[in-house]
């Protein structure tokens, strides 16, 4: 959804958003919209898209049409065509956008899964609906302990009821095949409801449930992330993080997110550096690959020889070293380069630090020691010493 703020000028520019986090339509994350197409009039001739998109609980969204042509707008609450019953959604985005919105997710227009909405929610619809999702945690409690005694090997993440109450969602996770016939049956019967198991995979149920990461800050997945891509412990290797299980896997028990968000960078900047599995021909004998740092662009090698003791490059120099490999040419030895890169560093610190010679605290009041206080102890100190 969008405010006022969001929509475009009559430029056709985009506003932006600047209420520093007060939207009046919720939050800015993936469940809510920038329609940047709000303002603006279609060609003449040309009717509006009839299906729209409207987003249920946890970010479920699905496409309706709106076969009865009502005056819709985005946030509106509508009761829209399920089999059975009915079920109760937020208008989420309307207009040319959704047809962006259903070739990202290869949805045909002409898909006979696209339901129709039947009316703008009514107070009883809404107030039945509210009735409904207050009885989930409820009966998510009591169908775990049905599990439990049923011995089943599932965990049950969530549950999402319908809008009109006689249908009910359960999700789950499970990592083998599980038979849940006698628990449907049960179910069923406890709650007086049509039950459908829905099993999801556990970067979905993380994505439901919501939480807060290593880093501090909530869950990317159910903030704004909508596409989950395969992570291979490959982009730990290129970063030159460590192979740790407990620091690599997300609140899902997976790899996290993010360690693909700067895996681009990182193999940009490989490009640039030698083979790891390249030897170093030198007079002095044979380098091997020990290390490298890839923000300061450096290397280090050792001798065969001399395995414990390294030798620091720069990514250039080793280069020139591997050409002159390749012309049969063997190099001098590593100690020669690394003498000049010592200089290089040496001149760039000197320069460096000629502006901060002088201390942060230059300007502060030096404290003033408190001797009247000392000579109060000392004078009672020495008359009681007088007294004895």
């Amino acid at each position: 959804m969008s405010c006022n703020s969001c929509s475009t000028s009559a430029n056709g520019m985009p506003l932006g958003c600047n209420n520093n986090g007060a939207c009046t339509s919720g939050s800015c994350d993936k469940l809510t919209v920038f329609d940047w197409l709000s303002n603006m009039t279609l060609p003449n001739g040309q009717k509006p898209f009839d299906i729209i998109e409207v987003r249920f609980k946890n970010g479920r969204k699905s496409f309706y049409k709106n076969k009865k042509n009502l005056n819709l707008c985005i946030g509106d609450i509508v009761a829209v065509e399920t089999s059975p019953g009915h079920d109760i959604g937020v208008i989420t985005l309307m207009g040319e956008l959704v047809k962006i919105q259903m070739k990202k997710k290869a949805v045909s227009s002409g898909s006979e899964e696209i339901k129709q909405i039947y009316r703008k929610a009514s107070q009883k619809d809404i107030d039945k609906w509210i009735l409904v999702r207050e009885k989930e945690p409820e009966v998510q409690k009591k169908s775990r302990l049905m599990i439990s005694r049923l011995g089943l090997k599932m965990k049950l993440s969530d549950i999402e009821f319908q809008g009109d109450g006689n249908k009910a969602t359960f999700y789950y996770t499970a990592d083998d095949r599980v038979d849940f016939r006698q628990l449907i049956r049960e179910l069923a019967g406890t709650f007086s409801i049509r039950v459908e198991m829905k099993q999801v995979g556990l970067r979905q149920e993380a994505a439901r449930l919501g939480g807060i990461g290593s880093c501090g800050r909530e869950l990317c997945c159910s903030t704004w992330l909508t596409d989950f891509r395969s992570v291979s412990t490959s982009s730990a290797r290129y970063q030159q993080l460590s192979l740790n299980p407990q620091k690599l896997a997300g609140q899902c028990g997976k790899l996290k997110c993010c360690l693909n968000y700067e895996l681009d960078s990182y193999l940009d900047a490989l490009k640039k550096f030698p083979r790891t599995d390249t030897y170093l021909q030198t007079e002095k004998g044979v380098a091997v690959f020990q290390k490298m740092d890839i923000f300061q662009g450096w290397l280090w090698y050792a001798y065969k020889e001399n395995s414990v003791h390294w030798i620091k490059l720069e990514v250039e120099q080793a280069n020139q070293i591997i050409a002159l490999n390749k012309e049969n040419k063997k190099a001098l030895s590593l100690e020669e380069y690394s003498m000049d890169l010592e200089v290089e560093t040496v001149e760039k610190s000197i320069f460096s630090d000629v502006v901060g010679q002088d201390s942060l605290t230059r300007f502060d009041k030096p404290k003033r020691k408190n001797k009247r206080r000392k000579n109060r102890k000392s004078r009672n100190f020495s008359s009681k010493n007088r007294k004895k």
